[in-house]
């Protein structure tokens, strides 16, 4: 038995379409038959060499759901369901060693240091080489977290709650008090983004906020559950700060989100935040240059709440996944474009051009 996958062999070069033997599974391990494989922001990142987590080669894709074919091992979800063969399944990206300091002492199993991530830092040069999401098939270790789902929801849709939900469900988590009836601002109209209005709302924001610059994205924010939207190219970032300050008798936001994937949003993101406001970095993906930033005005006078927010867990991966089924038409409006696996190269030019909000591989 053999699985076609698209092979990231060289930066910045085209994937090549490589085709593996299936091996034995490893103890513990999973064979999934790939429905649905989102391609993400950072899938890009990554063929370009910016990420230094990446090697060579590799299977790209970190957002699946897929069909379990054998398991040889008793195996249980998140919710405590026994898994069989011909369960539909999601499962968190990440996996951690459960032994450092980060996941028994501080209980931050994100920032694990030997945390091993599909599609993201696991080569198909090493068995059991089906190690991420742009195949037909791929194996899962013992270890993976994975979460049972309804056979009647269209797997596309439900990607996004591997990474960009998962994510946006970290963010709110971190909070240290509710965003019940809170003014919620969010910078970047891309699926991260989409996703931290939904849930936004969900968690009762009274007011949430839409910064970007492509029309189509912010209507689609509006959808999403968007009170306003402020368009980069048709209003100056003096007046998009008047705008939010309009909206909260001139305080400023209580959160603002960035969600761009740049450090630059950073200059303006802080000033549209009240005093003792929070920020939530959580697009920041790849390393970038640095940013001048004053301390004085816009941090401590301010006594700012400044927030990294690194990936996720299992929990998040779990919320993520309520909000989506209890979203389902939104995150459908989501996806912009549904590729063959074969056309994965199409799928990431279509991101880098920024023609495409959501795109999704199927096999």
């Amino acid at each position: 038995m053999k699985s076609r996958a698209m092979v990231l062999e060289h930066f910045n070069k085209p994937l090549v379409q490589r085709e593996f033997e299936i091996p034995f599974l490893p103890d513990g391990g999973i064979l999934v038959k790939i429905f649905a494989s989102g391609v993400c922001g950072s899938d890009l990142h990554m063929a370009k060499g910016e990420d230094p987590r990446t090697p060579l080669p590799i299977i790209l894709g970190h957002e699946a759901i897929g069909e379990v074919l054998d398991i040889n091992t008793e195996k249980y979800d998140l919710k405590g369901h026994k898994l069989q063969k011909g369960d539909w399944i999601i499962w968190n990206r990440g996996i951690v060693c459960n032994q450092c300091f980060w996941c028994k002492v501080a209980k931050q199993p994100y920032l694990c240091p030997y945390r091993k991530i599909y599609g993201i830092n696991l080569s198909c040069e090493h068995y059991p080489y089906l190690l991420g999401g742009y195949s037909e098939y791929m194996i899962l270790f013992k270890e993976t977290d994975i979460l049972k789902i309804s056979t009647n929801i269209d797997p596309s849709t439900l990607v996004i709650a591997a990474c960009s939900g998962a994510t946006a469900m970290h963010a709110f988590d971190v909070l240290t008090e509710p965003i019940l009836s809170k003014t919620v601002v969010v910078q970047g109209a891309g699926p991260l983004g989409v996703f931290c209005v939904v849930a936004a709302k969900s968690l009762g924001a009274s007011n949430v906020i839409m910064i970007s610059g492509a029309q189509q994205r912010l209507d689609l924010a509006i959808k999403a559950g968007a009170d306003l939207v402020l368009n980069r190219y048709e209003l100056t970032e003096d007046e998009r700060r008047k705008r939010v300050l309009d909206l909260t008798n001139n305080r400023g936001a209580d959160l603002v989100i960035e969600a761009t994937g740049s450090s630059k949003a950073l200059l303006e993101g802080l000033n549209l935040l009240r005093r003792g406001g929070t920020y939530l970095v959580t697009g920041v993906a790849v390393p970038q240059e640095p940013i001048p930033l004053d301390v004085y005005h816009n941090l401590v006078l301010k006594n700012l709440h400044l927030q990294g927010v690194w990936v996720s867990d299992s929990r998040h991966l779990v919320q993520a996944v309520d909000i989506v089924l209890r979203n389902r038409d939104i995150f459908e409006k989501l996806i912009t474009h549904r590729l063959n696996l074969l056309q994965a190269n199409e799928a990431l030019k279509l991101v880098e051009e920024r023609q495409a909000l959501k795109v999704v591989l199927t096999s």
